[in-house]
Order: structure tokens, then sequence, then C-alpha cells
């Protein structure tokens, strides 16, 4: 993998990092692809398009607090972009459930999120 440097890909993904972590559902759907694939890592499965991203992000924000900060960004050999980022779970009373690192893989298609996936830290 490389690393991105100053790439638009990086800046594009950092500000949908604050966008989650601010609770922007409309900013978050609208950088992606109508048909966007997403992994349900909280209910397990797969999620397609922006209204099953949407509604299961309000079912997970409605039970649980989750924070996620973007530590590293990397281009694959196929082009996606690897982001490493240290994810913070709490409960709605702020009792910390989870505090690691993972891997989320990144395929863009005109600037848009197309797909996504969810791999074990490093």
């Amino acid at each position: 993998m490389t690393t991105l440097g100053s790439d638009p890909a990086q800046a594009r993904l950092t500000a949908l990092y604050a966008a989650f972590n601010e609770r922007d559902v409309p900013t978050l759907l609208a950088a992606m692809t109508p048909d966007v694939s997403w992994p349900n890592g909280w209910e397990g499965g797969v999620l397609r398009g922006r209204a099953e991203v949407g509604d299961y992000w309000r079912r997970q924000w409605a039970e649980l607090d989750p924070s996620v900060t973007p530590t590293a960004f990397a281009v694959e050999p196929d082009g996606r972009v690897a982001v490493s980022v240290r994810q913070v779970v709490r409960d709605r009373a702020g009792v910390e459930l989870a505090d690691h690192t993972v891997t989320h893989v990144y395929r863009l298609v005109d600037g848009l999120v197309a797909e996504m996936e969810i791999r074990p830290g490093p």
C-alpha cells in the first residue's frame, strides 16, 4: 500500500468521519452512490442503498454512541482507499464498550463512496 499524502480522497473521507461523529446523516448519504454497498458491522450483513444505510445509522445511534477517528490512509493496488481508524463505542449512558483499531476499505466512483468493507485492525 502507498500513502495518500494530500490526496482529495483523504480530505473527503476525513470530512465524512467528522460528519459521522456529528451524526450528520444528510452529508454522509450525499457522499455515497445511490446503490452504495455498506457493511452492517453492528447487526451483521450488508446494506444496499442510501436509505438502508441511513436507517441503520439511526438505529445504531439510538442504542450506541460510536466515535471513529482516522489515523492512517493508504491506497491499495486495486485503487481502493484503506483507512485505519480508532473506533470507540460507548453505550447511551457513556460507558465504554469497545476501543479498538479497524481498517475501513472504500471503493470510490466519481468521488462518491460506492462500497465499504471492514477489516480487523493491524
